[in-house]
Order: C-alpha cells, then structure tokens, then sequence
C-alpha cells in the first residue's frame, strides 16, 4: 500500500475500533458508540461534574450533558450527590460500565497479538513526534 504512515495509522486504528465495537454490541452492549470512550475514560478513575467533564473532554457543558445522558440511558453512568456538596452532581459508572471497560480491554488486548513490537514502537513514536503522548498518558484525548 502507498499510503503515508499518519493516514495508515489512522486507518488502522479506525477498523480496530470498529471491529471491537462490532465485539460489544454482540455481547450485550447495544448503543455505545466510540464517542462514549472519550466520556467513560474520565469515569474509570474520577467522578467529574458535567462542567468538569466538559473541560476535560474540550466540549461545551451540554454536549458533555448530552453524552451522559445517553449513558444513562444505557445504565452504565448514574449521576450521584457529591459528598462535600449535595447540590453538585457527580458522574460514575455502575457495575455495568465497569463491565464495558473490562470487556473492551478484554477485546483491546486480544486485538494486540496481532500488531509486533515494532510497529507499537512505530505508533508511540508517531505520538510522540506529534505531541500527542502527554495528551494520551494524561486521558487528555479528546473527540476529533
């Protein structure tokens, strides 16, 4: 294939994640999107308010409400009273999401014995070349 490296990696990492979605929704996880990844990152280890998410997300406070809503929706995110202040709401995932994380990486890592050492080493290179390492080692990925 003649295709530049950026667009190659790009390309490939876009039928990954399309592959491993096509993985979840057959084993029960119907609606998520990839977009939900970016949203459900923050959760694993934080529960940010909606304003919150949005700055960590790049997005404005609404489209954040909009995705946690259809999470919700979907039962893997509750909204929870914040223990120093009740009338600030907190997002979490529910047993369910935790599910959808440990499914995903469950997927992710049997998707990995197919890439070699070298192309990995290839792809953090690309990302750090770019600037694009702190951003993931920070969960500072956003929505492109």
């Amino acid at each position: 294939m003649d295709i530049d490296f950026a667009t190659l990696a790009h390309l490939a990492g876009s039928a990954a994640n399309d592959a491993i979605l096509e993985q979840l929704h057959e084993i029960g996880h119907e609606g998520v999107r990839v977009s939900h990844g970016y949203v459900i990152q923050h959760l694993v280890e934080g529960s940010p308010t909606v304003s919150e998410l949005g700055e960590l997300l790049g997005v404005t406070q609404q489209a954040a409400s909009k995705q946690l809503l259809e999470l919700e929706r979907l039962g893997y995110v509750t909204r929870v009273p914040d223990r120093a202040d009740s009338r600030i709401r907190r997002a979490e995932l529910t047993g369910r999401g935790r599910r959808l994380v440990d499914d995903s990486r469950r997927l992710r890592r049997a998707l990995d014995v197919h890439g070699d050492d070298a192309a990995k080493r290839a792809l953090v290179r690309l990302l750090d070349a770019t600037g694009g390492a702190e951003n993931v080692l920070r969960r500072r990925v956003v929505p492109g």
